[in-house]
């Protein structure tokens, strides 16, 4: 079986806070499971949204040089993504929707690279919204053929420090169950594709407007 890869993409403002926490957990337990993975942090530096100018079709990068266009150039290297963010009034981070509305932007219209490819969402809060959170990113992968890997709960890790993450017994063990279910997704569809077994070919996007 070829050695498989997941990006933990950390889309917190803090590079080494409870993201990192909750992802790391993530990443002891792939490792465990023969999966190995990597950190990507989207930075600090202000990220602009999209503006739907187009400029990546084609090219398959932003006009604009930040970590977009860093994920972008090495997302082909990974096999899976979990993607994590804090909770900001209910929702994703400012920075990680500006992020993915980009990355999944540039994905979409050019080629779809990661179609078929497992993902999911992970959040923590110090108390609540977080739910509202994973809905909002687990769009982006329901619109990009991306299966979703399940846990036993909400991705949720519960503090408002990496030590309160930390304590959160349920949370960390809802990240480790979380990590199994995607070695064990990505090993059946290595396994599959060996097998003979290949990704769906779809049909081309039929993209309407509700005036038509």
């Amino acid at each position: 079986m070829q050695e498989l890869k997941v990006l933990l993409v950390n889309g917190s403002p803090h590079k080494e806070g409870c993201v990192r926490t909750a992802l790391s957990e993530i990443a002891t337990t792939l490792d465990k499971e023969g999966v190995k993975s990597d950190m990507f942090w989207i930075g600090n530096q202000a990220l602009a949204g999209c503006i739907g100018c187009g400029s990546c079709i084609g090219k398959r990068k932003c006009f604009r040089e930040d970590t977009v266009n860093e994920f972008v150039r090495i997302m082909d290297d990974y096999d899976g993504f979990i993607f994590g963010t804090p909770v900001h009034y209910a929702g994703a981070s400012g920075g990680m929707t500006s992020f993915l509305d980009r990355v999944f932007f540039i994905d979409e219209f050019n080629g779809e690279h990661i179609a078929g490819k497992p993902a999911a969402a992970i959040a923590t809060c110090r108390r609540s919204g977080a739910t509202a959170a994973l809905d909002q990113l687990n769009k982006y992968m329901t619109d990009c053929n991306m299966p979703i890997v399940p846990s036993q709960y909400w991705n949720v890790v519960h503090g408002n420090t990496p030590d309160e993450i930390r304590q959160d017994t349920e949370g960390l063990q809802t990240m480790r169950v979380l990590a199994r279910n995607m070695a064990w997704m990505l090993k059946c569809f290595s396994l599959g594709e060996e097998h003979g077994i290949s990704y769906p070919v779809h049909e081309k996007h039929i993209m309407t407007n509700f005036i038509r």
